[in-house]
């Protein structure tokens, strides 16, 4: 079975003279959560805006459900299932919920009020909510919007940029036990995330991220417990916490 979505060789960056992403190969299976870790200014933001058609990539290739992509326009890639969640600016502060899932579902109206019913029974605060202005959620509830929006179009993979930047500890834990609840139900997803420990605890495999290129790869839970992983990215005595909660023996 192809993986739904392959990126081989990926460069590029925000200007013409850029290379922020320098050889990027990663892939997502379906129905997995794969999380994309690294330092800062390693390029994981940019590289998630290349696949999702924010930015064009200079060469290499993006394969979505085996049609290639690199280089198509955002709407036309998310036409195709494919849905990103930006980290910052993600909703319209001075629109109602009700009117942010609208623009989330401009591409399909013919499917938006079916979708928007099913998203307010998935997530009953956004029906509660459905006439308050964006701007009067807290930093939790402006997420499940934001990603209640890329839902709109019915993806199979999301993109998330970032999701839990800003949070406190329990709406971190709580966004990402809706994180998991998505993929249960069949999503895909692919994550850039800060909070390294967590996101390898609820993903599959994760992508280890250096100066614009994946330098390590494999299981979440193996990588959690690499010694260089460990000591760069997770702070050297968090990794055993995360096997004794995912139940490793290793």
């Amino acid at each position: 079975m192809s993986s739904l979505l392959d990126v081989t060789d990926l460069r590029g960056g925000y200007a013409a003279a850029d290379e922020i992403v320098r050889g990027a190969a990663l892939r997502v299976e379906p129905g997995e959560i794969v999380a994309l870790i690294g330092p800062n200014g390693a390029g994981k933001s940019t590289l998630l805006k290349m696949i999702a058609g924010l930015l064009r990539p200079r060469s290499g290739h993006v394969r979505f459900r085996d049609r290639e992509i690199g280089g198509l326009a955002a709407p036309d890639i998310s036409r195709l299932g494919l849905s990103f969640v930006p980290q910052e600016r993600n909703v319209f502060g001075t629109m109602t919920v009700a009117e942010n899932l609208e623009m989330g579902g401009f591409l399909d109206r013919a499917q938006m009020r079916p979708r928007m019913e099913e998203l307010y029974q998935r997530f009953p605060m956004l029906a509660d909510k459905r006439r308050a202005a964006a701007r009067t959620l807290s930093g939790g509830q402006r997420q499940i919007l934001a990603m209640a929006m890329a839902l709109m179009n019915a993806p199979s993979l999301l993109l998330l940029d970032e999701p839990t930047a800003g949070l406190s500890p329990r709406a971190a834990e709580e966004l990402f036990g809706t994180i998991v609840a998505l993929n249960r139900d069949g999503v895909a997803i692919l994550m850039v995330e800060q909070n390294a420990l967590e996101a390898l605890a609820v993903s599959a495999r994760a992508y280890v991220l250096v100066q614009g290129r994946a330098e390590r790869e494999g299981a979440a839970g193996a990588l959690a417990l690499d010694p260089t992983v460990r000591d760069l990215f997770l702070g050297g005595a968090a990794a055993p916490m995360l096997a004794a909660s995912r139940g490793d023996s290793s």
